[in-house]
């Protein structure tokens, strides 16, 4: 039998603590904070958890968690209307018109050069269900997360991954031994699956982690549960893209204006 559920759904704990060293962006902005079709990416990936019910987010602050702060804090006079009573400190009234307004946030900082796995440890206390999502802040995707959390619970054991199979970063080519080239793929599909983050875990899985700084999730956790036979995998076969470097970013801003494949709200 499930615990009782909360009114907000389960907590996401979202990974912003990376230095985000690829993005190189013209400008020195924390990678979850640049923007896609006007809105952080971080945005968009707690708007795909919202829409399911899922509103109280942990993020895990690490390099430039001043700046995430910073975004919170001011969130509501930066995204709403705000009428201000020159003359008196605190007259300030905002005119509420945003979904997000019910979103509970926790800030927490984990260290500056911590491990994913780390900083999943250290945001334990904040944790207060035995089920909890696990994502990256720079990701999205049109998944269905009420499917995958019953994917997780349907199979009882302690760790879930959204698999994908993503497109080549090249185009193939189709050639014969003689150095004929009879075709040209644009950047197909390739066979194997990987990790898109949209993670589901039990309470258990800290066990796997730990408090000193190196625990690696992907290099080391996961692994554990994989030998213990305690991951699976939810296929994801829609759209998924992560955003590594700046023309990464350009491209999910195109797309967004173009389609907003991943906008489930």
């Amino acid at each position: 039998m499930h615990e009782v559920e909360h009114p907000r759904g389960l907590p996401v704990v979202i990974l912003c603590g990376g230095q985000g060293t690829r993005m190189q962006s013209p400008t020195p902005t924390k990678k979850e904070l640049v923007e896609v079709g006007d809105r952080p990416i971080l945005w968009h990936v707690m708007r795909i958890y919202a829409a399911f019910g899922h509103t109280r987010f942990i993020l895990t602050l690490g390099h430039q968690a001043e700046a995430l702060k910073r975004y919170f804090l001011e969130y509501e006079a930066m995204s709403t209307d705000v009428t201000i009573t020159l003359g008196r400190s605190s007259a300030l009234t905002y005119h509420r018109a945003k979904p997000e307004e019910e979103w509970e946030v926790t800030l927490a900082d984990t260290g500056m050069n911590t491990e994913k796995g780390s900083r999943i440890y250290r945001v334990a206390r904040y944790i207060d269900m035995d089920t909890f999502f696990v994502t990256y802040g720079d990701g999205v995707g049109d998944v269905d997360i009420a499917a995958l959390l019953a994917f997780h619970r349907a199979h009882g054991r302690l760790a879930t991954v959204t698999g994908v199979r993503p497109h080549s970063q090249y185009g193939i080519l189709q050639v014969d031994e003689g150095g004929h080239v009879s075709g040209f793929g644009e950047k197909p599909l390739l066979d194997h699956w990987i990790n898109a983050g949209f993670m589901v875990f039990e309470r258990g899985v800290l066990e796997y982690l730990g408090p000193e700084d190196g625990v690696d999730l992907e290099r080391q956790a996961l692994p554990r549960l994989a030998a213990d036979g305690q991951l699976m995998m939810y296929r994801h076969t829609g759209f998924w893209r992560s955003m590594d470097t700046f023309k990464e970013a350009l491209e999910l801003d195109a797309i967004w204006r173009a389609s907003a494949p991943w906008k489930v709200w």
